[in-house]
């Protein structure tokens, strides 16, 4: 079998960079080129001891753990002790973590069978093609796929981190929904500068009447209502412009208060409009009601 050793060098700085970049890219640390270029080039640098008489010491664990501590240095410099480590850490997270992919993506493309309760493989080696075609596909997509996943962990996150329990009081009755802090929402009462939270007709029950859930289809086209009906002091005409679209109005009710369960404490609000849509606010379910910012500066808490 013939190895080319360039070639090896070549394909292990590649990995080594993709690796770094990765690494960069989940810390949201922005690397200067001529760093995370040097630290590939070390990184892959010791398949080069792989062919000289240095070849068992750099093989050595603790050889390899010193060397990992330069390739952090160059790419990532030295700020404090514990943030050296920390990105250490995730160096060695994110390289497990694509090898490790590559490993069982590998396995599960085999097809070899089973001999004697054991799994026979065949071994990757640097001057089989087809192991040199997997690394050079297998990377990249690797690379792409934990980036993606890692990003859609932190969005999940943040995005919890802004969910809240709301109590919707209105008269005798009060309804209990699933809240997302959304600071893109902005919308007031043009004229008392009321904020408005937005709320999914479906996930009401029987906080409003009927008749009123019907209106909130077409605000535009008022319809008949019980003249003597206390609702009709409670309604609210709110116009605004959605992405995409032209001006249009919003159907808001008046409650009594609104109650934010957020962090062990129950805020109160009796300035708030709740403006019922009959969009689906998450595909998924996880909210069904878009709260304004504001409400949590202007409300009072009311236990802890």
């Amino acid at each position: 079998m013939v190895v080319y050793a360039d070639m090896v060098w070549l394909l292990n700085a590649g990995i080594d960079l993709a690796l770094l970049l990765l690494t960069a890219a989940i810390l949201k640390q922005r690397v200067k080129r001529w760093r995370l270029l040097a630290g590939a080039l070390i990184g892959s640098s010791i398949v080069i001891f792989a062919f000289t008489p240095w070849a068992q010491v750099m093989t050595h664990p603790l050889m390899k753990l010193l060397y990992s501590f330069f390739i952090v240095y160059t790419t990532f410099g030295f700020t404090r002790f514990r943030t050296f480590i920390q990105i250490l850490l995730m160096f060695y997270f994110v390289t497990f973590m694509v090898g490790g992919g590559l490993i069982g993506f590998h396995f599960f493309l085999q097809t070899s069978p089973l001999l004697g309760g054991m799994v026979s493989t065949s071994t990757i080696s640097f001057g089989d093609p087809v192991s040199w075609v997997f690394v050079l596909l297998g990377v990249p997509a690797a690379y792409y796929f934990s980036k993606k996943r890692i990003e859609h962990v932190e969005i999940t996150h943040i995005r919890f981190d802004q969910m809240v329990q709301v109590e919707l009081v209105v008269g005798q009755k009060v309804k209990q929904i699933k809240a997302l802090i959304d600071s893109g929402n902005q919308l007031y009462d043009p004229i008392t500068k009321t904020p408005v939270m937005i709320v999914e007709a479906a996930c009401t029950g029987d906080l409003f009447p009927t008749w009123l859930l019907e209106q909130a289809k077409e605000p535009h086209r008022f319809q008949d209502a019980p003249e003597e009906d206390d609702w009709l002091t409670r309604l609210r005409m709110i116009p605004y412009r959605g992405v995409g679209q032209s001006n249009s109005f919003l159907l808001a009710v008046k409650p009594d208060c609104i109650r934010i369960h957020k962090d062990g404490e129950v805020l109160s609000v009796q300035r708030v409009l709740i403006g019922i849509t009959h969009t689906t606010l998450s595909a998924d379910r996880e909210y069904e009601c878009i709260l304004h910012p504001k409400l949590l500066l202007t409300a009072g808490s009311i236990t802890a």
